[in-house]
């Protein structure tokens, strides 16, 4: 019998579901530092899509063209934590389907978010702080710093309802991403997953917490050079205005708040509702059948 090398989306549910329950079993410790791990992930490649597209970005006539191939590189973040392995905060949304299955606690949910939410911030500050003192952000003559710098001070200026919807947006196509990929059953369908809403997520311009938390400190800190400052073509209202308090208040809540909601509602949430609240006895048999066929 021929054998499928992916899974209907009611298999991926039960997947999903029990991929949360191993996740919130974890020892908090190894939670965080794996949540370091792919905080720094994201990190890499929201520097490598960076360094790629800096100079069609620092033109409006090409700012699309940046989009489309800072979107190409992108999804190799994500790639890393599922491939690799590590915790990221917007993939663990998801867990809100034990929680709502029955099979998940909901403080034990919290309490997972809120360990790889705090890894993820540390790796991917520590990446920005590195990028910074690395030299790099000196490439095509500072435009890269500059670029960094106005990148981090358009997301601090977002009004709150853009953030949150843009974060929605974001965190709907991200765990489309996982989800698919724990529908694929070897790497390469792995991968083809990931790409492409990936690919989609960063060319449509939607914002993710976790890598707000390299692309906006990124920016704080090169507003310390002089140079980087002069290539970001700001004005001196724009540069005061990009600090850590706007980072958290302007960005930071409202995108994950967005986050949230997209991962756990519009994905996890949906489909929890169609193929095991609405139809348990049916949809459950045919994951058993379907079981029962391999195995033979």
């Amino acid at each position: 019998m021929e054998t499928k090398s992916y899974l209907p989306p009611s298999e991926i549910t039960y997947t999903a579901i029990q991929t949360g329950i191993k996740k919130v079993g974890m020892k908090y410790s190894n939670q965080f530092i794996l949540a370091i791990l792919a905080g720094a992930f994201i990190a890499f490649a929201a520097e490598g899509s960076n360094m790629a597209a800096f100079n069609l970005f620092a033109k409006p006539e090409t700012y699309g063209l940046g989009k489309v191939l800072a979107g190409a590189i992108f999804g190799t973040g994500l790639m890393m934590v599922v491939l690799a392995g590590g915790e990221l905060f917007t993939g663990n949304t998801l867990i809100l389907g034990g929680v709502l299955d029955g099979k998940v606690k909901f403080k034990d949910m919290l309490k997972n978010w809120f360990f790889v939410y705090c890894g993820n911030f540390i790796g991917a500050i520590l990446l920005a702080y590195m990028m910074v003192h690395s030299g790099l952000y000196n490439s095509g003559a500072n435009v890269l710093g500059g670029v960094t710098i106005k990148i981090a001070s358009y997301k601090v200026g977002l009004p709150f309802m853009s953030a949150f919807y843009l974060g929605v947006m974001c965190n709907m196509l991200v765990c489309l991403a996982v989800w698919m990929a724990y529908g694929a059953k070897d790497m390469v369908g792995k991968i083809l997953a990931i790409f492409f809403p990936i690919w989609l997520f960063i060319t449509s311009g939607f914002e993710h917490s976790i890598a707000n938390m390299y692309y906006i400190p990124a920016g704080i800190l090169a507003k310390a050079n002089p140079s980087w400052v002069t290539e970001s073509h700001l004005g001196s209202q724009a540069l005061e205005n990009l600090n850590w308090g706007t980072f958290v208040i302007n960005n930071l809540v409202p995108v994950t708040l967005g986050n949230i909601v997209g991962g756990s509602f519009f994905v996890a949430g949906v489909y929890w509702f169609v193929y095991i609240k609405n139809d348990v006895k049916a949809e459950r048999a045919l994951i058993n059948q379907s079981r029962s066929n391999a195995a033979k």
